[in-house]
C-alpha cells in the first residue's frame, strides 16, 4: 500500500435511508402533511406536465410562427383602409380572426394529411403521425379555431360574416387539393390573400380596388414560394400519386413559374402603391421586398435545396413585415410633419 494516499473516510449520510420507491424526506423536502398522499401528489404533477407538453406539441403542430407570412398584410389592409390606425376593437377582432383561421387551417391540414405525412421521411416526425398528439386533441383544437374565426367574423361586420363560410371553405379545402389538382399552390395563395382583403372589409365595410391588388400580390407571392417548398417532395408526390407543380412540370419549369408568380406579386404591390398615392418610404419597402424575392429565387436557381429554409422561411417571413413597415412608417412620418406644420 506504500506510495498511495490513504482512502478518505466514507461521507456520513445526511438524509435518512428510506425504502425504495418512497418519497425521500430531508432538509429541503418538507414532510407531507398529515392525511396527504405523496404518491397521488406526484401523479398530479406528472399529469399537469403531460397537459403542458400536449399544449406545446399542439402549438408546434400548427406552426403558429408562420403567421408572420399573412399577419403583416392583414395589418396593412386595415391600415390602408382606415388611412391610419384602425379602432382598437376592430384591430383585436382582426387578430382573433387571424388566429382562428390559422389554427383551423393548419390543424385540418395535419389531420387529413396524417397518413401521407407518416409515409414521407421529411414529415414522419410531425406530432400526429409520430403519436405525440392525439386525434381527439387535434379535433378539439380544430373546433376551437373554427369557432373563434366565426365569432370574430361576426363581430367585424355583416359582410365579413357573410363571407366567412366561403373563407373557411377555401382555407380548409386547400388541404385536399393535392389529391386532385397540381394548382394547390394557388389555392394556398388564395387562402392567405383573404387576410388583407378581410381586414380591409372589416375596417371599411366594402371591397375596393387597392384591397384587390394587395390581396392579388399575396396570392401570387404565396403560390410562388409554395412551389419552391414543394420541390422537396417532388419524387415522393409522384410516387404517391399526389399533385404539385414540381411533380407535374419538373424542377426547371417549376422554378420558372415560381419566378413569374413573384414578378406578378411585385406588379400587384406596385399597383397598390400607386392607388394609395405612396411616396418614397413605401416605395423603398417595395424595393426591399423585390430584393428579397430576387435573393429567394437566386438561392434555389438550379434546384439546389440545401438552403431552402433560408429561402422559404427566413426571407418570406420578412416580406410582409418590410412592406407593412414601409407603409406604416410613411403614414407616421406624414402625420408627424403635418401635425408639426
Amino acid at each position: 500500500m506504500s506510495g498511495m494516499e490513504p482512502e478518505a473516510p466514507l461521507p456520513t449520510p445526511t438524509r435518512p435511508l428510506v425504502p425504495p420507491g418512497a418519497p425521500a424526506i430531508g432538509p429541503t423536502d418538507p414532510a407531507p402533511e398529515p392525511g396527504s398522499d405523496p404518491v397521488q401528489g406526484q401523479a398530479g404533477n406528472i399529469e399537469k406536465a403531460g397537459v403542458i407538453d400536449n399544449l406545446i406539441e399542439l402549438s408546434e403542430m400548427i406552426k403558429f410562427e408562420h403567421t408572420v407570412f399573412a399577419l403583416p398584410f392583414a395589418l396593412l389592409g386595415g391600415l390602408a383602409a382606415a388611412q391610419g390606425i384602425p379602432p382598437l376593437r376592430i384591430s383585436l377582432w382582426i387578430l382573433a380572426a387571424m388566429v382562428g383561421a390559422r389554427t383551423s387551417a393548419m390543424t385540418f391540414n395535419r389531420l387529413v394529411d396524417a397518413d401521407i405525412d407518416a409515409e414521407n421521411p421529411r414529415t414522419a416526425t410531425r406530432a400526429l403521425p409520430a403519436g405525440r398528439v392525439s386525434r381527439a386533441g387535434a379535433l378539439a383544437l380544430l373546433g376551437a379555431g373554427i369557432v373563434l374565426f366565426g365569432v370574430a367574423a361576426g363581430a367585424l361586420g355583416p359582410l365579413t360574416w357573410a363571407l366567412s363560410p366561403l373563407a373557411l371553405l377555401i382555407i380548409l379545402g386547400y388541404s385536399l387539393c393535392k389529391r386532385f389538382t397540381s394548382w394547390a399552390h394557388v389555392v394556398l395563395g388564395l387562402s392567405l390573400s383573404g387576410a388583407p382583403l378581410g381586414a380591409w372589409i372589416a375596417v371599411s365595410g366594402h371591397i375596393e380596388a387597392p384591397a384587390l391588388w394587395l390581396s392579388g400580390g399575396v396570392l401570387a407571392w404565396t403560390a410562388g414560394f409554395d412551389i419552391l417548398y414543394a420541390l422537396q417532395d417532388q419524387a415522393f408526390d409522384r410516387g404517391q400519386g399526389l399533385h404539385s407543380i414540381p411533380a407535374r412540370l419538373g424542377t426547371r419549369r417549376a422554378l420558372l413559374l415560381s419566378r413569374l408568380l413573384h414578378l406578378a406579386a411585385l406588379a400587384c404591390w406596385a399597383q397598390f402603391n400607386l392607388l394609395m398615392d405612396s411616396h418614397v418610404v413605401a416605395w423603398l419597402g417595395w424595393v426591399a421586398v423585390a430584393a428579397m424575392l430576387f435573393r429567394e429565387q437566386w438561392l434555389v436557381r438550379r434546384g439546389d435545396l440545401s438552403r431552402i429554409d433560408q429561402a422559404f422561411f427566413t426571407l418570406n417571413s420578412l416580406v410582409g413585415l418590410v412592406f407593412f413597415t414601409g407603409h406604416a412608417l410613411e403614414w407616421w412620418l406624414s402625420h408627424t410633419f403635418l401635425a408639426s406644420a
